[in-house]
């Protein structure tokens, strides 16, 4: 009985090491197989776009509307700012406008007065005129009778003189009038010099209300928000980057990073298969957007420079920008920016 059960033992352990033998060299032949009709890199991650929210105008944050890594919808308000003093500034602004429009009515009103002025001293020219015209007739007159030896060389005199008069008469009439019109010139220019200024006012005025709209800090676009790094009551500036938030509203993409010795039958279009290390056993599909114009460390901030120094030949890596295909919106939520996942591009028949 002992030696039977031996014989079984040894049989059933030589079957599961066949077993186990066969599997490694399923794996070992599929390994193989994809080695020789594949290009396979591991050095790729999962991008997407992911912007700083910046603030517009500085001041005390009397209001935070979020939690860390909520989602958020276009518009959704993130933080308020005190805005008191924006609002001040705005106040005042306005206030130098209503001065200036006051300013601009008693213009006009000047204007209507000097016109009329200008008008009365027109009609004084043309009662004027008609006063030299008929002067200069009588004068005529007596000058023809004069020399007749019909009137008095006294009466020839007074005519003349009082024809003067006349002549000097609508000479301070039409100085009148032309300085009636330049009045009406100068305040012309001055309202002009006012309406430049009230124009200047009204787009100070506009600034100050944008600054205002600033201090209130909205969600530029759908997405989900990264850790926030202010609390109520801090103090911040004109620039400072208040939290940053992923945008959902655009693509996800993978960055994929291969050697430059496995791109050469690659081409814009190829299909590929992705697989995330966080979810092995999903498989997406995605295909080649574009090739980078340079290797990685060509734009780095410090590049190599093979000319100096002893050279040590390292194979360089090109990034290839993979759009991911026919991802749902379940997926789409669970593959996040900076995942690894692994790029496999099959060979060209």
């Amino acid at each position: 009985m002992k030696v039977s059960h031996r014989k079984k033992l040894v049989k059933f352990t030589s079957a599961v090491a066949w077993v186990f033998v066969l599997i490694i060299a399923v794996k070992a032949f599929l390994s193989i197989y994809t080695f020789l009709h594949n290009e396979t890199t591991n050095d790729a991650q999962v991008v997407e776009y992911i912007n700083p929210v910046i603030a517009r105008v500085g001041g005390y944050v009397r209001e935070v509307k979020f939690n860390d890594f909520d989602n958020v919808k276009a518009g959704d308000t993130l933080f308020i700012i005190d805005s008191k003093e924006y609002k001040l500034d705005a106040n005042q602004v306005g206030a130098e406008l209503q001065k200036q429009n006051a300013s601009t009515q008693v213009l006009n009103q000047q204007r209507e007065t000097l016109e009329a002025e200008a008008r009365e001293a027109y009609q004084a020219i043309e009662a004027a005129k008609i006063k030299v015209w008929k002067e200069n007739l009588e004068y005529e007159r007596y000058k023809q009778l004069y020399s007749q030896k019909s009137a008095t060389a006294q009466k020839l005199e007074q005519i003349e003189a009082n024809l003067n008069i006349y002549k000097s008469d609508l000479s301070q009439a039409e100085q009148h009038y032309r300085v009636a019109q330049e009045k009406v010139q100068d305040l012309n220019q001055e309202k002009a010099v006012i309406g430049a200024e009230k124009q200047r006012l009204n787009e100070v005025k506009q600034r100050r209300n944008l600054d205002v709209s600033y201090t209130v800090i909205t969600a530029p676009y759908n997405g989900r928000l990264g850790k926030r790094k202010i609390e109520k009551g801090q103090m911040i500036d004109v620039g400072d980057h208040l939290c940053y938030i992923v945008n959902d509203e655009t693509p996800k993409w993978i960055m994929a990073n291969f050697k430059e010795t496995q791109i050469a039958e690659f081409s814009v279009g190829d299909l590929v298969t992705i697989t995330a290390d966080a979810y092995p056993d999903k498989k997406f599909k995605g295909k080649i957007l574009a090739f980078s114009p340079a290797t990685g460390s060509s734009f780095s901030l410090l590049p190599p420079d093979n000319a100096t120094g002893n050279f040590v030949k390292i194979v360089q890596r090109i990034p290839v920008k993979i759009e991911i295909l026919d991802v749902d919106k379940q997926w789409r939520s669970k593959l996040l920016s900076g995942m690894n996942v692994t790029v496999t591009v099959p060979h060209h028949k």
